[in-house]
Parts: C-alpha cells; sequence; structure tokens
C-alpha cells in the first residue's frame, strides 16, 4: 500500500500520522522539511489529546465521534486507519463504524487486542474503557479482506487491495522460507519459550 491520502480515526498521541509522514514521505529523497505530498487527516473524540505535534502531522483534524463525523465527509481516503479503536465501542456500534468506513475508504487497516482485557477510562478521557471484544471472526461480513500475523493483535486489511497484498505476503513467505528456512524454526522456538501474555 502506498496511500495518497490517509483518515486516522483514534488519533491519540499521532504516533500513526508522525510515523506514515515518516514511511510515506521522507522516502523518496526530498529536501524541504513539512512540504507534506500527501493528506492524512485525522478524527479525535477526546480534544485534551491534542497537542502543536497534531497540527504540524495532519492536514486536518476533525474532533468528535467518527460515527457522525464520516457521514460528513465529501472525501474518499485511499486507506483509513482504526488502530486501538474498535475496542472501545460496543460490538454494533463498531459494526456500524466499519460500514461507514467501507463507504469512505478504499481500505481499513485495523488493529484490535487478540484477547480481551479490562481497561477504564485513563487520563481523564471515557473513551479510553474497553467495551468489546473483536476475534477474527467478527470480520467475516467485510470482504474483501486478509489477517497479518500478529502475536498481540488482530490486524485485519479490509477493501480493494487486500486480494493483492495477500498474494504478494504469500509469495514472500514462500521465498523466505525457501532461502532461510532457519527464521521460522526460529520463530517457533521462540513462541514456545516466550508465549503470548496479555495484560489482566
Amino acid at each position: 500500500l502506498a496511500p495518497q491520502s490517509i483518515l486516522d480515526i483514534g488519533v491519540g498521541f499521532g504516533k500513526y500520522g508522525v510515523l506514515a509522514r515518516e514511511y510515506l514521505e521522507f522516502r523518496d529523497g526530498r529536501k524541504k522539511y513539512g512540504d507534506w505530498q500527501r493528506r492524512i487527516d485525522g478524527v479525535e473524540v477526546f480534544a485534551g489529546y491534542l497537542t502543536p505535534l497534531h497540527e504540524f502531522i495532519y492536514d486536518h483534524i476533525y474532533l468528535g465521534s467518527a460515527a457522525d463525523i464520516l457521514p460528513t465527509l465529501n472525501m474518499r481516503y485511499d486507506l483509513i486507519l482504526l488502530i486501538d479503536v474498535i475496542e472501545h465501542m460496543s460490538q454494533p456500534a463498531g459494526v456500524q463504524l466499519l460500514q461507514q468506513c467501507q463507504q469512505t475508504a478504499r481500505n481499513i487497516l485495523i488493529s484490535t487486542p487478540l484477547a480481551f482485557y479490562p481497561q477504564k477510562g485513563a487520563f481523564d478521557n471515557p473513551h479510553e474503557a474497553h467495551q468489546s471484544f473483536w476475534p477474527s471472526k467478527s470480520f467475516a461480513p467485510f470482504s474483501p479482506r486478509m489477517f497479518l500475523p500478529n502475536a498481540y493483535s488482530t490486524i485485519c486489511l479490509i477493501g480493494e487491495d487486500a486480494p493483492r497484498l495477500h498474494k504478494q505476503l504469500r509469495t514472500g513467505k514462500r521465498e523466505l522460507k525457501r532461502w532461510f528456512p532457519f527464521l521460522f524454526v526460529l520463530g517457533q522456538a521462540y513462541r514456545k519459550i516466550f508465549p503470548r501474555k496479555f495484560p489482566q
């Protein structure tokens, strides 16, 4: 994926906006800092998180609920980021948000914890509380989709580019196994020695 436009829902500290700027903007050899060529917008429900960093990194930040904001947008994005967001809403609200995202973007990248763990509001933000759990099967109604392996999160890409990316990753994994088979043996050993642990 090389999106020209991104909508980061739940910007929080702004780390995914920063990473998107770094890896999508600064790898082309340009010399002028802050000469952005891509559009990166954000949505944040909690105004207390916003700082001058957000003003520099994001083209625009919409303040409020994504469910209220998405229907008002007149732009179709290449990618929506929903990183550690949907577990903070009820399952029906999350499904509705995903449906809205499909209308607003070509692709949606979702990351959500692999196991449910309780979390209350934090930083004076009641929206930080965990309300739902999203196993892989929760995304069955949405297609095309693919999953990226991860030890701690369910990572799902829904959208037009999912079949192409899935094929590329499958081919790449076969080549890695062929040329570096020991990496997969080491990975299996690592998982046995250091099993996944989740917050209580």
